[in-house]
């Protein structure tokens, strides 16, 4: 039994690039989905598909490689946990490691980034630091 399916998907992707993998597989959610659309979109990786599995559906992620073959994603981290919730305020938006990272941040607009979430004034549950 999963208690915390972020913690889950995060760590799938890490043991992935860690493998060498080209793609890995974890079960669907919408959650799961916006956190894919952002990474796609802040170039962390190639794509990702959702399809039917055995039981419910499953997100095939593409992880993303440099020429030389070194992962393109060098860190995640969930910050928020189940049994420690980790809110911040509009003001209050981490930047990951002096801005070259990625903080992706759950809010009442939607999943975003948390440059994103500066631009429009939202604060909310910062789910993961990518970099």
């Amino acid at each position: 039994m999963l208690t915390d399916p972020i913690s889950d998907y995060l760590t799938r992707i890490r043991n992935g690039l860690s493998s060498g993998l080209a793609t890995v597989e974890v079960p669907s959610s919408k959650l799961k989905l916006e956190v894919s659309r952002i990474l796609t979109e802040q170039g962390y990786i190639s794509g990702y598909e959702k399809s039917a599995a055995d039981v419910g559906e499953k997100i095939t992620v593409e992880l993303k490689y440099t020429k030389d073959h070194q992962p393109v994603i060098t860190g995640l981290e969930r910050v928020s946990r189940p049994g420690r919730r980790r809110y911040v305020g509009h003001g209050e938006v981490p930047r990951v490691h002096g801005g070259t990272g990625t903080a992706i941040i759950t809010t009442s607009h939607g999943v975003m980034t948390g440059h994103e979430a500066k631009k429009e004034g939202v604060g909310g549950e910062v789910l993961a630091y990518v970099w």
